[in-house]
C-alpha cells in the first residue's frame, strides 16, 4: 500500500481498544467489529493528511457511516455455523448474564437509534459531537435519543429488569 503517514502507527496503536469498543456496541459481534475497525483504518490512512486536529472523532465517524453502509447493504459477512456466547475478556459470568438483556434490548433497536445512545451514553459525547460525527443536526440526536428510549421502556425484556421503575 505504500509508506505509513506519520504518526498513523501511533494513533492505531492507542486508539484502536476505544474505536473497537464502539464498533463492537454498533455490530454487537465481535468478528463484525474487527472488520469495521479494519475498514475504517483503511479509509483512514488513505486521508491520513487530510486529517486536521484529533483524528480519532474522524475515525469514529467512518466507523459509524461505514456500519450504516454495510446495514443497507444488507451485509453479514461471513456466518458462524455454530454460535459461541460473546463474553468480554476477563468479565466474570454473572455480569455478562445480568447484561445479556440489555445487548438483547439495543440489538432491537433501529440501527440508527443504536448509534447514538451508543455514541452520546457508552462513548460519553455530546449532543453536539454526536450530531457531527452522524452528519445530523443536535435536534435529531436529541429526538432519536428520545424515541429509543421511549422503545427501550416499552421493551418485554428491558422492563422485567426493573429497570424503568
Amino acid at each position: 500500500m505504500g509508506d505509513i503517514p506519520e504518526g498513523f502507527e501511533e494513533f492505531v496503536a492507542t486508539a484502536s481498544p476505544r474505536l473497537l469498543r464502539t464498533a463492537f456496541l454498533l455490530t454487537r459481534d465481535e468478528g463484525h467489529a474487527e472488520d469495521l475497525l479494519q475498514t475504517a483504518l483503511a479509509r483512514a490512512w488513505r486521508a491520513w493528511g487530510r486529517v486536521d486536529g484529533d483524528p480519532e472523532p474522524y475515525v469514529r465517524r467512518i466507523i459509524v457511516n461505514t456500519h450504516a453502509t454495510w446495514w443497507r447493504r444488507r451485509w453479514r459477512g461471513e456466518e458462524p455455523t455454530e454460535r459461541l456466547p460473546d463474553r468480554p475478556s476477563g468479565a466474570p459470568q454473572d455480569v455478562v448474564g445480568d447484561r445479556e438483556w440489555l445487548w438483547q434490548a439495543l440489538g432491537r433497536l433501529p440501527r440508527k437509534q443504536r448509534a447514538v445512545l451508543v455514541l452520546r451514553f457508552y462513548e460519553d459525547l455530546t449532543e453536539a459531537q454526536t450530531a457531527e460525527l452522524m452528519g445530523c443536526s443536535v435536534g435529531t440526536v436529541k429526538s432519536q435519543v428520545s424515541r429509543a428510549l421511549a422503545k427501550l421502556r416499552l421493551d418485554d425484556t428491558f422492563a422485567a429488569e426493573g429497570v424503568w421503575r
